[in-house]
């Protein structure tokens, strides 16, 4: 019998939505921090907040769907363990673009801003790219970590990571191409210069494979020592 989990189209909308609403709130709460308090630190925590608690809500509704990625590096990671189709992976991957760019047009229209923007906030470096590694390392092995010990509560796990990134991080701990890439079309808080790109979403790809390798050898089921083997 097939499910819904098993229908392709159904899946793509659910990663082009749940990405959109997640670019929508990240985009959104910034616009609306800023206007609030001119304090950098209050507009960050009024932007920090709202993303962790959307994450919470977009998996839980949509995970039961497509698994709840929103993020390219997610995929990737996924498809690498084969347990999502090549095919298949792709369509999220555009889609997850697709719907970041709409979010950030969304949020801009809530906020009766000009719809196209292109960012001219400067983000790049060594430090910046490092941060941006940690964040995505440390949001894939979450994942896996959750998978393998708490499925039940990745939509929390998720959340409060996030939601601390924000702060430890020297990058606000964007972790996902797809929301690099759809804040790049946001000239507010929450934007990115499209020439900084390129670095950003290196990071987040290669801290997303480190963790990975990492959890395939930490996560791994345990081998049966001599001693169990004896008593079976």
């Amino acid at each position: 019998m097939k499910t819904v989990a098993d229908d392709l189209p159904r899946r793509i909308v659910a990663e082009a939505l749940g990405t959109a609403l997640l670019v929508a709130t990240v985009v959104g709460s910034g616009i609306m921090a800023a206007r609030l308090t001119h304090d950098v630190a209050i507009s960050l925590l009024g932007n920090t907040l709202p993303t962790g608690a959307i994450l919470v809500v977009l998996i839980t509704i949509l995970g039961p769907i497509s698994g709840a990625h929103f993020n390219p590096a997610v995929t990737l990671v996924f498809a690498l363990r084969r347990e999502i189709e090549a095919n298949a992976a792709l369509a999220y991957v555009v889609a997850q673009i697709v719907g970041g760019i709409a979010g950030s047009f969304l949020a801009h229209a809530m906020f009766e801003l000009p719809i196209l923007q292109v960012s001219a906030t400067v983000r790049t470096g060594a430090g910046q790219w490092l941060a941006e590694a940690v964040a995505a390392f440390g949001l894939v092995f979450t994942i896996l970590a959750g998978l393998r010990f708490r499925s039940d509560a990745i939509p929390w796990l998720v959340g409060l990571y996030i939601t601390a990134a924000y702060w430890f991080t020297a990058s606000t701990s964007f972790a996902n191409p797809a929301v690099a890439v759809a804040r790049a079309f946001s000239d507010t808080f929450a934007g990115i210069r499209p020439v900084d790109l390129p670095g950003f979403i290196a990071a987040e790809l290669l801290g997303a494979l480190l963790a990975m390798a990492l959890a395939g050898w930490l996560l791994a089921e345990p081998k049966p020592t001599r001693q169990m083997k004896a008593a079976e």
